[in-house]
């Protein structure tokens, strides 16, 4: 079995578009894959109560309670070592991890970004692409590499920059392409492995 671990910070819609998607098209039949793991570094994330609700694993690590961003990438790597995971998904996940952690993973680590990568790595990349007069605007799957923001893309979608818009209606719009993209990357990298 291809276990998925999947990494969330909040409301998970990216997770939950994962997993929903993973049931309607038959991933364990499929592919011999199946979410296994959520797991939060916020007890009180919502994306927990959706993966529990469909049978899913959740574990929560606080990243308050390690004395270092290395002691915490080494507990969060144990935690999804257990699940034997064949990709961990940064699904909202917003923690910048450590080299060590990356390397541990190369290959198998996706991340989702709300831009057109690699435009407006980092924060505030609605504003900023508004800002800057951009028409176009996006998301884009990728491996994750020690430098943020900037592995390999895997898919990439693109929406209008509508005149009026604010970064709140433009990171809507862009993220019904995420829920799209997202669970194809996974599917993409499954079948590979």
């Amino acid at each position: 079995m291809k276990n998925i671990v999947i990494l969330i910070s909040g409301g998970g819609s990216n997770m939950a578009a994962i997993v929903k998607t993973a049931e309607c098209e038959r991933w364990q039949d499929k592919f011999d894959a199946r979410v296994a793991a959520v797991i939060s570094n916020k007890a009180d994330a919502q994306g927990l109560v959706f993966a529990r609700d469909h049978g899913i694993s959740t574990e929560v690590l606080d990243h308050k309670g390690f004395a270092s961003r290395e002691a915490f990438d080494a507990a969060l790597m144990a935690a999804i070592d257990r699940f034997e995971p064949a990709l961990v998904v940064l699904a909202g996940f917003m923690r910048i991890l450590t080299p060590g952690f990356v390397n541990h993973y190369e290959g198998r680590l996706l991340n989702i970004h709300p831009s057109l990568l690699p435009a407006f790595p980092g924060l505030h990349t609605h504003q900023r692409a508004i800002d800057a007069g951009c028409k176009f605007a996006g998301a884009t799957v990728h491996q994750v590499t020690a430098e943020l923001d900037h592995g390999p893309i895997l898919a990439q979608a693109v929406v209008p920059v509508l005149p009026g818009d604010d970064e709140h209606t433009l990171a809507a719009r862009v993220l019904t392409q995420e829920h799209l993209i997202y669970p194809r990357a996974v599917v993409q990298l499954l079948q590979k492995r």
